[in-house]
């Protein structure tokens, strides 16, 4: 399948794509049957798990018609996917737990629907880290398509490392060209963790910005939907849509306006101050890592780019205060998985509170037993004050210290994680080495900050790396306009992992 520009379908942007459904170089219906005989192709990665042909081709078809009359949207006919965490009519939403095997949303989520209503056809869902608990798509509980029991998703670079969590699915789906460009969410580093260890782009906005109705709750005041596509001229397309107030459904969303991303991709970068902050850049960053980081703030100092130095003081102390804090939300809000509405049901139990006792033992899995039962301690009598309330103190401090560095930046720049992708099964029974892992994505995620992934080089085994940004309050079209400039200069964010 080529189009005029003797490109095959899947090496095509999101950006051309739209552009060659509009100038009828290929219709939607060819484009989502080439990315789905793609998903098939490759189900050994394990990245969907679930996928409806009719519904998928369905949706083509009506983009075709819109295509003909004249009255498209900005992402008409553009094949999508959506990570497993959103509730979808069409697909089952599982969020990647066999508490929720099999259930069937009556309705989407708003940002599903807000990219619909641009005109994107839904390709499948894809896999992740049981209700987005994990940074290596290792936790999940659901059977991949193809698969017959739960399988970890492979990173396509390497398929004995894990791909990141915990969009693994969203980012794999991106990185082999499985789909042009995916949802996904970040609570503590989500999009940006996978998307650095599987070289794509993502971002994660503001939190508010994009609603959260219809977004399977973990932590509450941390989950936020973001895209992921191979550029930021891709996910400055995604984001325009996705964006935008929701108040009466989601009580944290913003009342911001939408706001048009592509805008001000291509503006000077000339005389941007960009904060290094001394935190980032301790003994714990891999060598491999730094040296790619350092050569991407080398090209920005080419661009015109300041390096400024700056302190985030309390950046050790943002992993502490996210595993209480985000557990603590999760208990509260895993608690609506009991057996009586939705979801999965023990079979044999005595009474309510052994039904209770036994489906939730059956339907969650080991790392989200573990974040629950640390959520219920800390909120409990007599430590509450002790933990959830210090910590809640500190995040405070912690958004401070970004407003401190902020005075004197216009961004912020580093790695996004310590190392490249391990080997899967390296962490074993030590959930703290996943912990560890997210230390410099967690300070912007407990501020609400918008930060993003940016293919940044290789280090160690040929494996990715990706460089931070982070931006002020409502910064994200000059996050993204600072990634385009980037990539204009560089070329890591079109190169593929063999055999994709």
């Amino acid at each position: 399948m080529t189009t005029t520009t003797h490109k095959a379908l899947h090496d095509l942007s999101v950006t051309e794509l739209a552009a060659g459904l509009q100038n009828k170089q290929f219709s939607a219906v060819e484009a989502a049957r080439h990315f789905l005989a793609r998903a098939q192709a490759h189900q050994n990665l394990g990245a969907y798990v679930a996928l409806n042909e009719d519904a998928t081709l369905a949706q083509a078809q009506a983009a075709d018609a819109r295509l003909a009359a004249g009255t498209a949207g900005a992402l008409e006919g553009v094949p999508i996917a959506h990570k497993d965490i959103f509730v979808t009519r069409n697909f089952p939403s599982t969020a990647g737990s066999r508490m929720l095997a099999g259930y069937q949303s009556p309705f989407d989520a708003t940002v599903v629907t807000k990219l619909a209503d641009a005109g994107a056809v839904t390709l499948g869902k894809l896999n992740c880290d049981e209700f987005a608990m994990g940074s290596s798509n290792e936790n999940s509980a659901v059977a991949p398509v193809g698969f017959d029991a739960p399988a970890p998703v492979r990173n396509p670079w390497d398929t004995d490392r894990i791909p990141g969590g915990s969009s693994g699915g969203s980012a794999v789906a991106v990185a082999a060209r499985l789909a042009p460009a995916v949802t996904g969410t970040d609570t503590g580093g989500s999009i940006r963790q996978p998307a650095s260890f599987c070289g794509i782009t993502g971002i994660k906005p503001t939190y508010g910005r994009a609603s959260r109705y219809g977004m399977i709750a973990f932590a509450s005041s941390l989950d936020q939907a973001g895209p992921m596509a191979r550029s930021a001229e891709d996910c400055a397309l995604l984001l325009s849509a996705m964006c935008g107030p929701d108040p009466d459904r989601d009580s944290t969303s913003l009342d911001v306006p939408a706001e048009n991303f592509s805008a001000k991709l291509n503006n000077s970068i000339d005389g941007l101050r960009i904060g290094i902050p001394a935190e980032f850049f301790g003994d714990g960053l891999a060598p491999d890592v730094r040296a790619a980081v350092d050569a991407a703030l080398k090209e920005y100092e080419k661009l015109g780019a300041k390096l400024v130095p700056i302190s985030l003081p309390r950046t050790e102390l943002s992993i502490p205060v996210y595993y209480i804090i985000a557990p603590a939300e999760a208990s509260s809000n895993l608690s609506r998985f009991d057996g009586v509405k939705f979801g999965h049901r023990a079979k044999d139990y005595t009474d309510l509170v052994d039904m209770y006792k036994k489906t939730r033992a059956e339907g969650f899995g080991d790392e989200v037993k573990r974040r629950i039962m640390i959520g219920a301690y800390v909120l409990s009598h007599g430590y509450y004050d002790a933990y959830y309330l210090q910590a809640q103190k500190i995040r405070r401090m912690i958004a401070d210290d970004f407003q401190n560095a902020f005075k004197n930046c216009d961004v912020i720049a580093g790695p996004v994680a310590p190392t490249v992708a391990w080997k899967l099964g390296d962490h074993g029974n030590d959930p703290l080495a996943d912990y560890l892992a997210d230390i410099f994505t967690l300070p912007g995620s407990l501020a609400g900050l918008p930060g993003m992934s940016v293919p940044a080089g290789f280090g160690e085994g040929g494996m990715p790396v990706g460089l931070q940004l982070i931006g002020n309050y409502f910064q994200e079209a000059r996050l993204l306009n600072a990634a385009h400039r980037l990539q204009q200069a560089t070329d890591f964010h079109l190169r593929r992992p063999e055999g994709f």
